[in-house]
């Protein structure tokens, strides 16, 4: 009982407040442009194109460029990264 007793006391407080006058806030470089319209969203979605890529020639792009990203991290993994010159300057470097 209490609590619905508070609820209704804030909800009949909150009723009596008064709202600041939002006329004359809008700042004048945004007052002159054109505001853009809400319509529907169901009229936009049926007007898009539907997707009409054949998956099995999706399917083919993919695994071509799996294998190709697969070649290229093997060649890179079995690739020294630092070449001998490099290392034998860090090596007399660290002495």
């Amino acid at each position: 009982m209490i609590r619905a007793t508070s609820i209704l006391l804030c909800l009949t407080l909150g009723a009596c407040t008064q709202f600041p006058e939002l006329d004359g806030t809008i700042s004048p470089d945004v007052e002159g442009t054109d505001i853009p319209k809400l319509v529907p969203i169901g009229p936009l979605l049926m007007s898009s194109a539907p997707v009409v890529d054949d998956p099995a020639e999706t399917t083919q792009s993919l695994d071509a460029r799996i294998a190709s990203l697969r070649a290229r991290a093997d060649a890179l993994q079995q690739r020294d990264v630092i070449d001998s010159e490099t290392e034998e300057q860090l090596e007399a470097a660290r002495n």
